[in-house]
């Protein structure tokens, strides 16, 4: 099996979400702050998490993921799964023809064993079981951050009309005139 970034990262966000969603729905840009991921990368993951009903978006202001289902009804292979990671350790795919047209290697049902066994083992982890392990290793969740708001407080200052030249040339334009 092997495993790629796109299994690890789709996992990490999942964990991160799970932490945080209690006080709302979670951007991906804070996400991409807390766990160095790639922004663009998060919305490609979190757009096939969505299509497998793993996450939920809101959109609009406070807007954000949430899980779609309960973190223990989640598990570590629903994730890698719907994100496209194959779990699988043979060299041809599960398609039984290692060695070409229709001919398996040696060490097929090894390796089919291991994909087996591998599934088995991520299938029982849940998202709860992950985020419960954070937890106890003592990470704290930060309360969530205030929303920034582009409306002030302060009253808006219309800035003062000056009837002045704006140039050399008009400044001496307007000289030339008053002499006149």
């Amino acid at each position: 099996m092997r495993l790629t970034t796109k299994g690890r990262f789709a996992v990490t966000a999942m964990i991160d979400l799970g932490l945080r969603q209690a006080s709302g729905p979670v951007t991906l840009a804070a996400i991409s702050q807390r766990q160095q991921i790639s922004l663009s990368y998060l919305e490609q993951l979190f757009g096939k998490l969505r299509r497998h009903e793993l996450v939920e978006s809101t959109r609009g202001p406070g807007g954000g993921y949430t899980l779609a289902r309960k973190a223990t009804d989640i598990t570590v292979a629903d994730i890698i799964v719907s994100v496209d990671e194959p779990i699988d350790a043979t060299q041809c795919g599960g398609k039984e023809n290692c060695l070409g047209e229709g001919n398996r290697c040696m060490t097929h049902d090894l390796w089919a064993s291991l994909n087996t066994r591998m599934v088995e083992f991520l299938d029982s982890v849940t998202l709860q079981k992950l985020v419960d392990e954070q937890l106890a290793k003592g990470l704290q969740i930060e309360d969530k951050p205030s929303v920034k708001r582009a409306i002030s407080a302060m009253p808006v200052v219309k800035p003062m009309r000056i009837n002045a030249p704006n140039s050399v040339f008009a400044l001496g334009n307007a000289f030339s005139i008053s002499k006149n």
